[in-house]
């Protein structure tokens, strides 16, 4: 065994030291009271890329780089910092400077004053090591912990931190924040027909969109399967969110073409916005949940802001669910039927079947609340086979010839008994197949391609005529309208809307469509027309037939019946000579601010650059007021019409679209002004503007202007 190698044994000593640092185990170095290098360890030094002689006299600070990446709240020049002070340090982390390097290195160095016996000081003595595998591992753990590995985006935890410790500071620096919550409609379809590596693939590309899109306005996060989250700071507008929406929508709508296969999707999207909805992160985020919970209600494809009552909506769907596995055996479901008029001779050449429900308790229910329902459950397809039965049934009492559209939804299109079902509607009710209609959206074709195809087949083989429906809402391909052997194209309403405004680029949109259908031999369809301009605008494009409310409502199949017995098949236009801003029938409370006096009125209806309103008497023309719509939200209004207790307003600022059926202001009364005035500081709450309670700011009463009638006993 060989002799131990002693204390005093110095050239041992020295040996032992030489192997340990050619091992390149780790290295030493010294420094004089300038802190100039005395001494650093050959293999230390060929590690910088140079030797030690070369390197003797330099500063020892002059080897690293700052950090500045880390942790804000180190010191910028540690090192620099410590040896000035003449402390001690150990397990530094330092970057080396090694000129234009593409790569980085780190080294741990720690070192020790060294004092002779007069405590003079003599310089540093110290060691270090090569750390950068080690570090590389640490930052690589800590991206996983806070970024999702699939897309690149922040995850989940990474999210919940930013959005918390944002909402903290915007709070006290009395500033804004949205937020949007994103899920993605159909993704499972992808999923089940393209597998789950093409399902990888299309969140990659829909997170690529998504960066695109946002951009450095906000911070995108995916927080596990199709959903996705969008911090927005300092944004309130709810115009610019809308359309910032929109805009996600219509990106994300677009086709993805995933290892040879085509796949389409689509999103829904909430939104909330702190302080006015929340202030903690658990409030925002659980109000943009139930926004994002009420746009896939109202159909999927759009967005929608929070309000308050949308607590109520989510039970009322929650119920709607319930009830209508009822609804059917029940026979609570019906068809009504609205024409398709031919342009040249204003008869009908045949009718769309639109399904209603007559709920007992809750009365008549919209198609857009309880078809997206039936759509998420297995319901759709015990409603679908109903409805094309009793379709095609009543179509056998029309006259001959006259045709009935039914809608088919993707969900049925995907089902492989589909034309059987077809079949059986057919020979049950003795309709001649060429008389039956399927008015089909774009969405069928995100599917496999080669089942599309094959489906297409086979209801062709039927004799049964086929519709693109809502053409041009999302999805729309010339490939698909080559391929598919479609009858008739129907021009989306939203098209139609506006066409007739200076300005507005529809026409030319139902110009290229009519003439597109034109080419392919396909008949046109013109929807929702509902005024004299718009009629004659779509008549003079070349629309061959025209469906809306300038014609007719849908009617029961009792009243269809009648008009046939009777001869009475020409349907007449009625209805506006020009459009007008969409006006919605309401009857909702509103406070009405005049100088410093509230008064409570009605509105009757609103549009988007006005409303009527009623319950004070005689406000002459002219006259400023301030509308209270509630939840923070004020318009400035001016009186344009005036007769007894009824006005018609014009909004100073127009309206925006909430994302649904409704409409909102672009701003709110901040709750930061709130409290600023004395409130607690709190999420705008349900009602109406708080601090105009009709007194002064000394406690006396404001004086009314006008007489103000007690509209409880005016409701209709």
């Amino acid at each position: 065994m060989a002799a131990p190698i002693s204390k005093g044994d110095m050239q041992k000593r020295l040996e032992l030291l030489d192997n340990f640092e050619n091992l390149e185990l780790g290295w030493f170095w010294a420094t004089d009271v300038k802190g100039q290098l005395i001494y650093l360890s050959e293999s230390a030094a060929a590690a910088l890329g140079s030797d030690s002689t070369s390197l003797l006299g330099r500063q020892l600070t002059s080897l690293f780089i700052p950090d500045k990446s880390d942790d804000p709240e180190k010191s910028e020049r540690p090192l620099p910092f410590l040896i000035s002070a003449r402390n001690s340090f150990a397990d530094l982390a330092a970057r080396i400077n090694i000129g234009e390097s593409a790569t980085e290195t780190w080294w741990s160095i720690s070192g020790k004053p060294q004092f002779d016996g007069n405590s003079e000081f003599m310089g540093y003595r110290g060691g270090a090591k090569d750390i950068t595998a080690v570090r590389q591992r640490d930052l690589d753990a800590s991206r996983l912990a806070k970024f999702d590995t699939l897309t690149g985006l922040a995850n989940r935890h990474s999210m919940e931190k930013r959005l918390s410790a944002t909402l903290i500071a915007y709070q006290a620096a009395k500033r804004s924040c949205a937020l949007m919550m994103l899920d993605l409609d159909r993704f499972k379809q992808v999923n089940d027909t393209l597998g789950h590596p093409a399902g990888d693939e299309l969140l990659k590309q829909v997170a690529q969109r998504l960066r695109t899109i946002i951009g450095d306005q906000g911070e995108i996060g995916r927080l596990g399967g199709d959903e996705f989250q969008i911090m927005l700071p300092d944004i309130d507008d709810r115009g610019k969110l809308g359309d910032l929406a929109q805009r996600v929508i219509q990106m994300v709508s677009q086709p993805y073409s995933i290892d040879g296969s085509r796949a389409i999707i689509g999103t829904s999207i909430g939104v909330a916005i702190a302080p006015y909805d929340g202030l903690a992160a658990d409030e925002l985020v659980g109000a943009a949940d139930l926004a994002l919970y009420a746009a896939k209600g109202g159909g999927r494809g759009q967005f929608r802001f929070y309000s308050s009552d949308l607590k109520d909506g989510a039970k009322l769907r929650k119920q709607i669910e319930e009830d209508l596995r009822d609804a059917l055996h029940q026979n609570q479901l019906e068809l009504h039927y609205q024409p398709l008029i031919l342009t040249e001779t204003r008869q009908p050449k045949g009718f769309e079947a639109l399904m209603r429900w007559n709920h007992p308790e809750q009365g008549w229910i919209s198609p857009g609340q309880f078809i997206p329902i039936a759509e998420e459950t297995s319901i759709i397809a015990d409603i679908g086979e109903w409805a094309l039965m009793r379709a095609c049934r009543d179509a056998t009492e029309w006259p001959e010839g006259t045709r009935v559209s039914v809608n088919v939804s993707a969900v049925q299109f995907a089902n492989e008994d589909f034309p059987r079902i077809v079949e059986r509607a057919l020979l049950s009710s003795g309709l001649v197949p060429s008389r039956l209609e399927l008015e089909i959206t774009e969405s069928v074709f995100m599917g496999d391609p080669h089942a599309t195809s094959r489906m297409f087949d086979q209801l062709k083989q039927l004799g049964v005529r086929l519709a693109l429906d809502d053409f041009g809402t999302g999805y729309s391909s010339l490939g698909y309208l080559r391929d598919a052997p479609f009858d008739k194209i129907k021009i989306d309403q939203s098209f139609v809307r506006g066409s007739t405004v200076e300005g507005n680029n529809n026409a030319a949109i139902i110009t290229a469509v009519v003439s597109l259908a034109n080419a392919l031999k396909m008949e046109t369809v013109a929807e929702g027309v509902e005024s004299l301009d718009e009629l004659e605008l779509v008549t003079t494009l070349g629309a061959d037939q025209i469906q809306g409310f300038i014609f007719s409502r849908a009617i029961t199949q009792e009243d269809l019946l009648e008009r046939c017995e009777g001869g009475d098949l020409t349907f007449e236009a009625t209805g506006p000579a020009k459009h007008r801003a969409d006006r919605k029938t309401v009857y909702r409370r509103i406070g009405v601010i005049h100088e410093d006096h509230r008064y409570s009125a009605v509105m009757r209806n609103v549009s988007v650059t006005g409303a009527m309103i009623e319950g004070i008497l005689n406000i002459p023309k002219g006259t400023n007021l301030v509308v209270d719509l509630g939840e923070g939200q004020l318009a400035v209004a001016t009186v344009r019409r005036s007769k007894d207790a009824v006005q018609g307003l014009e909004f100073e600022t127009p309206l925006v679209s909430d994302g649904a059926d409704g409409l909102c202001t672009r701003h709110r009364v901040s709750p930061y002004s709130l409290a600023a005035a004395g409130m607690p500081l709190a999420a705008l709450p349900p009602g109406n503007y708080p601090l105009v309670n009709n007194q002064t700011a000394d406690g006396t009463p404001t004086r009314p202007m006008f007489m103000e009638l007690d509209m409880k006993q005016h409701k209709t």
